[in-house]
């Protein structure tokens, strides 16, 4: 019945034309993502389709002004889509009576996400994060998009002059938009009201002061809310601060000093790192701001910067960080960095003893660039009991990159936790990359994999040097043969490169072993030596695998003659 009511207009207006078959592919969009979600291939082709065709209307015709009355969406006093259609639910004409909206505009320039977004508020598709019980207008107003604009009942309802609006169900609805209507009403109110206050004199008889009009008194309520919202600390500081740079009085300036020093004890025990770092920074320009300090106040001064690092100081840090359930960090890292390098012992223990890996983390960044002229003091940290504290030093010192420390890092190679054992390795790595490597090999007989794993990394370089004797416990173990396949051939390759020639007199008797007891396991050894031997290459090499040539079982002959053809190929090669 719609469509042959507008039929013979339609002809006349292209714009309702446009707008039947936009509604048509907006109620056919709007489904599918609702049902599918946009990633459904139906689903965005149909939306693509809408959003093409949306953009085409409004180059062409600009805004589109849907008047929302009970009955349907109205566009120039004709009924363009029917609230009846389809179940309440699914009819988005009715959704949007239903929850106030008595108009809507779809502006040019207006983008998919807006489009998006649209769709998630008119069928609150915006997953867990959104209310239930928002409703339309409350998810449209969380963005206030430009392009995407409403005028509710409440706001129709608030203007006397336009109660006459809404007509009952039946009758045409008006041509002018809702939202022009609304505005030419409040500029006549707002005008009205100018005028009757520029007829009020500004003093009325009888009434000693002045009479504040809205505007000024909505003015004095924002000035007195922001004042009440201050911070009393910052408040307080404020007019310390000015006492300190003004005040004449050497004894009064003692005392600004001694409220200060009780300030910072309050500040650090509730964490409010910020307005620390204002005081520090306060007080350490104290003298360029007051060059007539006598050498009392300057002294009292640096007494005060010297005690933030003190230990008692800064075990209200880890009292603080221990005990708050979600403690404040912004600022706490400038307010570490401005205590003095007195306070590396006190903040060593603080590392120990904090219990969160994030505040861990942040102390360690500091000493990172406190400690790094004074390493000895961390350094001596080393030997504790606790492994996070230990492994937290091990990143400082890797990060300084400092030789010196590399002794220091030695004596915990035997710490009781592996994870630590394989850190000392990897900070040995890199304070001493190159040099001998007799320290690292025993810590192949470790019972833990990974510590073995991390201690073969470095030897297999090629720049540490380990004599045959080191490794002599190691490959003439009874337990040697029962090592992974992987890991002995390693441990031959590691050798090679550590310990060269010195280790071929160990490999030659493993080429020419004959028996039938544990055969697979020598064989696998004397093809694990030929290997090495290869890689070896010098003239001594040659010569063990010449002798399993010679001497050898068919297997080991085998590779020795392939070994030795592969050398004598590379010796040609220029």
């Amino acid at each position: 019945m719609m469509a042959d009511a507008i039929a013979a207009k339609q002809h006349a207006d292209p714009e309702l034309t446009s707008v039947i078959q936009l509604l048509k592919s907006l109620d056919r969009a709007s489904k599918n993502v609702r049902t599918f979600g946009l990633r459904n291939s139906v689903a965005e082709k149909f939306f693509s389709q809408f959003y093409s065709e949306l953009t085409t209307h409004l180059t062409r015709f600009d805004a589109l002004t849907f008047t929302v009355q009970r009955d349907g969406l109205y566009l120039k006093e004709q009924l363009v889509y029917s609230s009846k259609t389809d179940e309440a639910g699914e009819n988005f004409a009715f959704t949007l009576y239903s929850d106030g909206i008595r108009e809507l505009t779809l502006h040019p320039d207006i983008t998919e996400e807006d489009v998006l977004f649209f769709f998630d508020a008119l069928w609150d598709t915006s997953g867990p994060a959104a209310s239930a019980d928002d409703d339309i207008v409350t998810r449209l107003w969380t963005k206030n998009l430009p392009t995407i604009t409403i005028v509710t009942a409440d706001e129709v309802m608030k203007v006397s002059e336009i109660d006459d609006i809404l007509t009952p169900q039946g009758q045409t609805p008006p041509e002018a938009s809702l939202r022009d209507i609304l505005a030419d009403a409040r500029a006549k109110d707002a005008t009205d009201k100018q005028h009757d206050q520029t007829q009020k004199p500004r003093l009325t008889s009888g009434i000693m002061g002045y009479e504040v009009s809205e505007f000024e008194l909505a003015g004095l309520e924002r000035d007195i809310a922001a004042e009440s919202a201050r911070d009393s600390a910052s408040y307080v500081l404020e007019i310390l601060g000015a006492i300190l740079s003004s005040e004449r009085s050497p004894a009064l300036l003692l005392k600004v000093l001694d409220v200060y020093d009780g300030i910072l004890t309050s500040l650090v025990q509730g964490g409010h790192w910020h307005l620390t770092e204002q005081v520090l920074t306060l007080l350490s320009d104290a003298e360029a701001m007051r060059p007539d300090l006598t050498p009392e106040h300057k002294e009292k001064v640096r007494a005060m910067l010297e005690r933030t690092g003190q230990p008692e100081r800064v075990s209200l840090i880890e009292r603080y960080l221990n005990t708050t359930e979600e403690p404040a960090l912004e600022g706490l890292q400038s307010v570490l960095l401005m205590m003095p390098p007195s306070a590396i012992p006190a903040l060593c223990v603080l590392l120990g003893n904090l219990e969160q890996p994030a505040h861990q983390t942040l102390l360690s960044g500091v000493l990172t660039d406190l400690a790094k002229e004074t390493p000895d003091i961390l350094a001596r940290h080393l030997t504790d009991r606790r492994p996070a504290f230990v492994r937290n030093l091990l990143n400082i010192i890797t990060h300084w990159s400092n030789p010196g420390l590399a002794d220091a890092v030695e004596k915990i190679i035997r710490y009781p936790d592996p994870l630590i054992r394989r850190e000392v390795i990897r900070t040995l790595s890199v304070l001493r990359p190159s040099g001998s490597g007799a320290k690292i090999v025993p810590l192949l007989n470790d019972p833990d994999e990974a510590v073995r794993l991390a201690a073969l990394k470095p030897l297999l370089t090629g720049h540490y040097t380990a004599p045959f004797s080191v490794w002599e416990p190691i490959v003439t173990a009874e337990t040697f043969g029962d090592r992974p396949p992987a890991e002995r051939r390693n441990i031959f390759h590691a050798m090679r490169a550590t310990a060269g020639d010195e280790a071929v007199p160990f490999w030659t008797p493993l080429l020419t072993e004959w028996g039938w007891t544990n055969r697979k396991k020598r064989e696998e050894l004397a093809l694990m030596a030929v290997d090495a031997l290869g890689k070896l290459g010098t003239p001594a090499a040659q010569r063990a695998l010449q002798t399993g040539a010679d001497k050898g079982t068919a297997a080991v002959k085998k590779a020795c003659l392939t070994a030795l053809a592969h050398m004598t190929k590379h010796a040609d090669t220029p």
